[in-house]
Order: C-alpha cells, then structure tokens, then sequence
C-alpha cells in the first residue's frame, strides 16, 4: 500500500493491521517525532489524536504532519 506523509511516498505492507492510522503513524515515522506533539491531517481533515484508532488509510491517502514551531 502506497501512500504519501508530508508528500514523500511510503510502501507499507497491505495488511489489516496496517490500515489504521495510528499503526501507519508508528511505522512510517521516526521514534522521536512520535513522541513530540504534532497535529494531523488526512487527505486535507483534521483528525484529532483520540481518533487515530478508529481512521482508516487507504491507498494513495495523503498524511500531513504538522510540528509547533517556537521562536519569538
């Protein structure tokens, strides 16, 4: 199953286990950017954390992953 995080492509094994979102998450990105806060968009929506078991990926699904930026 392809599909896009922050548009870089990712192959990830087509299973079951594989289709929701907070799997794909902990396999696609690296250790330390799972522990850091983050917000979160599929294919454009927002999806909140709480929701990450329960949204399925699709093939081709894009993933936006959005870091706070601290400055002054």
């Amino acid at each position: 199953m392809k599909i896009y995080i922050n548009g870089e492509a990712f192959e990830l094994p087509d299973t079951s286990e594989l289709r929701c979102l907070d799997i794909v998450l902990a396999k696609a990105l690296p250790i330390n950017q799972q522990q850091q806060s983050f917000a979160l968009a599929l294919n454009g929506d927002f999806i909140g954390r709480e929701d990450y078991q329960n949204t399925a990926v699709s093939e081709n699904d894009s993933i936006d992953v959005l870091f706070p930026i601290v400055g002054g």
